[in-house]
């Protein structure tokens, strides 16, 4: 039984992965604004204050807190925001750990696919390819730097550079679900994308076996747009007409935001499978029967 402090753990993934840990007998704590659980602690980044019990003989982290990408248009503030709620949090548990001399046994943090940055290419990114120089993969590098700082207390760390978590309730899926599916843009750029219980199962993985190094979270099967969308019509049982929405619509709708929806390459799932680790969720169809 691991003692396991999760940051954003109220949110998709947190909540979740939460359950999953508790189940497996590990004394789960989480951080939040609004604390209503018995294992939920108070923090406040402006006030720079966590609560002393969340960190009290902690054993292991896992950095999930950050603004929601694809929430809000892409202003200049919020650009700010998505960045700081990622560095900032992590900067603060850092800064606690050292105050209060914790010596982990891990930090465990999330990353993003777009790490590559938001580009539609013919290369199968592996761990070891250069971050994107665009906004997301500025966005991924700070957010990674932040986790890496760890490593000055001799704390293993492990990153996650998560693809579009599909999950029953709430996430990217459930806006996808509409009466008629289409694909976006040219329908050729890929998605990279992972099943929410394989995903959970990798950062349990990480915590149980003691894995650090970064890692691709990633499903091995890769789909474009445009097979994604057949692939969700079919198993919806909806109407898919192969006509795609045009990219000037979505970016005229979304602004910068727009290019998460229209540019993606493909990710390798290699590095996390010669682990051991065995995806649940390997097929995009196997993926969304699950959660339909």
């Amino acid at each position: 039984m691991a003692k396991i402090l999760i940051t954003g753990g109220t949110g998709l993934v947190g909540t979740r992965l939460t359950q999953l840990l508790i189940e497996r007998k590990h004394d789960v704590r989480v951080l939040s604004r609004s604390p209503r659980l018995e294992n939920e602690f108070m923090w406040d980044i402006s006030k720079g204050f966590i609560a002393d019990k969340a960190i009290e003989n902690i054993e292991y982290i896992i950095h999930l807190a950050g603004a929601g990408i694809a929430d809000k248009r892409w202003t200049k503030e919020r650009k700010k925001v998505i960045i700081a709620s990622r560095v900032d949090t992590a900067n603060l548990v850092f800064q606690k750990i050292k105050e209060k001399n914790i010596s982990l046994k891990g930090f465990i943090s999330s990353s993003g696919s777009n790490y590559y940055g938001a580009t539609t290419t013919a290369i199968i990114h592996k761990e070891s390819d250069p971050a994107g120089i665009d906004f997301l993969g500025v966005v991924c590098q700070e957010w990674e730097a932040a986790a890496t700082q760890f490593q000055k207390r001799d704390i293993p760390v492990t990153i996650l550079r998560t693809g579009v978590v599909l999950s029953k309730k709430g996430g990217a899926l459930e806006k996808m679900k509409t009466p008629v599916i289409s694909p976006l843009g040219s329908g050729k750029q890929f998605m990279p994308w992972i099943h929410i219980d394989d995903l959970c199962a990798m950062f349990i993985k990480t915590v149980e076996e003691n894995i650090s190094g970064v890692y691709n979270a990633v499903a091995p099967e890769h789909s474009n747009s445009n097979a994604f969308s057949k692939t969700l019509a079919k198993v919806l049982k909806r109407v898919f007409i192969p006509i795609a929405v045009p990219g000037f619509l979505l970016k005229l709708v979304f602004g910068e935001l727009a290019v998460i929806l229209l540019q993606g390459s493909r990710l390798s799932s290699k590095k996390i499978t010669d682990t051991g680790f065995s995806f649940k969720y390997d097929t995009l169809k196997k993926a969304l029967e699950s959660l339909n």
